[in-house]
C-alpha cells in the first residue's frame, strides 16, 4: 500500500477493508476490485455507476428499457446510483427525465430496482431539483423556475420536446416561507424512493442545481437566513439533508457536492472553504457517504488544477466517494493512497456495462459516443454497447 495522507479514521476504515488472505490473487492486486463495507452494504468492489442523465423516460415516467440498461451494469455487490430523478413537477429542466413524485412513477421504478436486486446490486436513487436550470415550458402553469435568486442562467436548453432550443428562463427567488415546502418535497421523494424498492437516496447538491444555487456566492444574493454568510448559504441543503435522513435513516443517505465546479454558472469565491464547511456539517448527520466531484471538473470537461479534495476527506469521517474523469489507473491510485473509498465512473461505465470485469482483466474499453448520451432512443447509445465477450467474439470472426 502507498503512503496514507489522511487521519486515523481513514486509516482505520482502510484497514477494516483490507483484502483477505484468501482473496483471488488476480483481484488482490487491484485496489478497485477489493471489497468494501459501506454501512450495512457489503460491496464486492469499489467501482460505482455514476448518476447519468440519459433522457429516456418519456412523460417523466421510467421506461421498461431502463430495466435492461441498469441490469447490464449490475454486478453482485456493486453500487449503482440512478440518473437524476426529479422530486416534483417544478424540479424539471431536461427532456424525458424520470420523476419520483407520483404513484405511477413509483410503480414504474419497481421492476427496474428489482432487476438490479436480482443480480445482487445495491441501488440508490438520486434526488434532483434543477432550480433555475430550466424554462417556463417545464414548470407548472408556465411559472418561472425557482432558485435562490432571480439571476438568469446564460446559454440555452432543450425544451420538453427534446428538439427545440430556447434561452433559460429568468427564475424567481424563493420566498423565505416557501423554502420549507421544497424541503418537504425532498422528504416525500425520499420516502417514495424507498417505496419503489431503492436501497437509499443521494441528494444531488452539485453541478449548479438548486442546492448549489444556494451554496455558491456567484448566485446567492439573498439577505435572509439563507444568504450572506457561508453558514446561511449552506442552510438549505443541510435542511434538505436533515429531512431526508429523518425520513429514511442515515444509512440510506448520501449527498453529491461539487464545491470547485462552475457548472451552470455556479461558482464560489472560496470553494475549499465551502467544501470543508459542508464536509464537516454533513458528517454530523452520520450519513452513509459523501460523493465529491473532483476539482478538475469545472464544467463538462477537465482542467489542470492544484486544488484537491484532501481537506474534505479529512473532515468527513465516513465513506468518501469521488468522481470526475477517473481512469483505471487513477482510480486504483486513489483507493490505494486513501484519497477515496469508492470511485464513481460515468462515461466509461456508460459505454462498458461490464466495466468491473474489464478493469479486472485490464481489457480494452469501448469508446463512448457523446452524441448519444442524452438522446431519447431506447437502444442506441443506451443498451447496445457490447460486453467484452461480444467484442472478442466479433474480433475472432
Amino acid at each position: 500500500m502507498g503512503f496514507r495522507t489522511f487521519d486515523d479514521h481513514a486509516a482505520e476504515d482502510q484497514l477494516h477493508n483490507e483484502i483477505p488472505d484468501c482473496q483471488d490473487s488476480v483481484t488482490a492486486k487491484i485496489p478497485l476490485l477489493t471489497p468494501y463495507q459501506l454501512g450495512p452494504f457489503h460491496l464486492s468492489h469499489r467501482i460505482v455507476l455514476a448518476p447519468l442523465t440519459r433522457c429516456r423516460s418519456y412523460n417523466n415516467v421510467p421506461q421498461p428499457h431502463a430495466i435492461l440498461y441498469y441490469s447490464q451494469r449490475t454486478t453482485p455487490g456493486g453500487l449503482l446510483i440512478s440518473e437524476g430523478t426529479c422530486i416534483s413537477t417544478a424540479a424539471r429542466g431536461y427532456p424525458f427525465t424520470p420523476g419520483i413524485w407520483s404513484e405511477e412513477q413509483i410503480q414504474a421504478w419497481k421492476p427496474i430496482v428489482e432487476a438490479v436486486h436480482e443480480k445482487g446490486g445495491i441501488f440508490f436513487l438520486q434526488l434532483w431539483h434543477v432550480g433555475r436550470v430550466s424554462h417556463t415550458a417545464y414548470q407548472p402553469n408556465g411559472q418561472p423556475p425557482l432558485s435562490s435568486a432571480s439571476k438568469q442562467l446564460s446559454g440555452q436548453l432543450f425544451l420538453p420536446c427534446g428538439k427545440e432550443l430556447a434561452d433559460f428562463s429568468t427564475p424567481r427567488a424563493l420566498e423565505t416561507e416557501e423554502i420549507p415546502e421544497v424541503v418537504e418535497q425532498y422528504r416525500i421523494a425520499a420516502r417514495n424512493a424507498i417505496a419503489a424498492g431503492f436501497d437509499g437516496v443521494e441528494v444531488h447538491g452539485a453541478q449548479g442545481y438548486l442546492p448549489d444555487q444556494f451554496m455558491k456566492d456567484s448566485i446567492n444574493d439573498r439577505t435572509d437566513k439563507y444568504g450572506g454568510s457561508l453558514e446561511n448559504r449552506c442552510r438549505f441543503p443541510l435542511e434538505v439533508l436533515e429531512a431526508v435522513v429523518k425520513e429514511v435513516g442515515p444509512n440510506r443517505v448520501g449527498i453529491r457536492l461539487s464545491p470547485f465546479a462552475d457548472h451552470a454558472d455556479a461558482y464560489d469565491s472560496d470553494p475549499n472553504a465551502l467544501g470543508v464547511y459542508m464536509a464537516n456539517a454533513i458528517h454530523t448527520y452520520k450519513i452513509l457517504y459523501a460523493h465529491f466531484v473532483e476539482p478538475r471538473i469545472k464544467k463538462c470537461g477537465e482542467v489542470e488544477t492544484n486544488d484537491t479534495l484532501h481537506s474534505m476527506r479529512r473532515a468527513f469521517k465516513c465513506s468518501f466517494l469521488v468522481g470526475g474523469g477517473h481512469t483505471r489507473e487513477s482510480g486504483n491510485a486513489a483507493i490505494e493512497s486513501g484519497e477515496a473509498d469508492l470511485i464513481v465512473y460515468g462515461r466509461w461505465f456508460l459505454s462498458n456495462p461490464d466495466l468491473p470485469r474489464r478493469y479486472e482483466l485490464n481489457a480494452p474499453l469501448n469508446k463512448y459516443d457523446p452524441a448519444t448520451f442524452s438522446t431519447a432512443d431506447p437502444v442506441v447509445g443506451y443498451t447496445d454497447y457490447p460486453f467484452l465477450e461480444e467484442t472478442q467474439d466479433q474480433a475472432s470472426k
